[in-house]
């Protein structure tokens, strides 16, 4: 199992994330591509830092919310979205690329990684979008139980698809995340690690109602925006190193 974290988040004078921390326990980042975050020089000095690391690099485009992070969702037709993300995907790949490295995977941002799993026309149209960009790319998705069917979608394009659970967030019974405005949405440091644990030997997730859900899971999303979250990573890389 994989971690990944969002970076290069940083933009102008406004400083986010601690990722030179990071990076060193990563095996994948997701580098922001300045619609909700990020710079051309934060883009670039975070390609570079994770091309020292050798951690591998997938795009993180976001609806054009750069005020609201990325956290709102717009009402965009499946043109614009499209073109939005080809913009997002192209800027990201086209630097990767003057420096000798590659853009591997999409992973979509915010509002749009959340409208992207709950409504099946604009899931559809990230699909088209990374499946028809200039060269193959894999989409990372939230892990659900509806996994088999959004497999058979991305089959159906010959596209890949990575599928990623959460440490440090409460599942529903349905395979989603609980919803942070309800109680225990966020597991405490010793919750996250017992979860990441149950994950890596089991495929399986405790939902809220304490039921066991199985999971397909090839990546793990961890956050490292403060000394806390960097301190978590930490745990996990080892806990996954030292005992799996």
């Amino acid at each position: 199992m994989l971690l990944n974290c969002d970076l290069g988040e940083s933009y102008g004078n406004w400083r986010m994330g601690l990722d030179e921390e990071v990076m060193p326990f990563l095996d994948q980042a997701n580098v922001a591509c300045g619609f909700h975050a990020g710079d051309p020089f934060t883009m670039e000095k975070t390609l570079k830092l994770a091309a020292e690391h050798g951690v591998t690099i997938g795009a993180h485009p976001a609806y054009p919310d750069l005020v609201g992070f990325g956290r709102r969702s717009m009402a965009m037709s499946a043109e614009e979205l499209r073109s939005a993300l080809l913009y997002q995907i192209a800027a990201i790949d086209g630097m990767a690329g003057t420096l000798g490295v590659s853009v591997e995977y999409v992973k979509p941002h915010g509002a749009l990684y959340n409208d992207m799993m709950a409504n099946g026309e604009i899931r559809d149209t990230v699909m088209r979008t990374v499946a028809a960009y200039g060269k193959p790319m894999t989409l990372m998705l939230q892990a659900t139980t509806a996994a088999e069917q959004h497999q058979d979608e991305a089959a159906a394009l010959d596209l890949g698809l990575l599928f990623e659970a959460f440490a440090d967030r409460c599942y529903d019974v349905d395979g989603r995340l609980l919803s942070r405005r309800k109680p225990g949405a966020v597991h405490s440091k010793e919750r996250m690690l017992a979860q990441v644990e149950q994950l890596a030997k089991k495929s399986t997730v405790t939902t809220v109602s304490g039921d066991t859900l199985r999971l397909r899971v090839d990546s793990l999303c961890v956050h490292g925006d403060n000394a806390e979250g960097v301190q978590a990573i930490r745990d996990i890389r080892k806990l996954l190193t030292d005992h799996l």
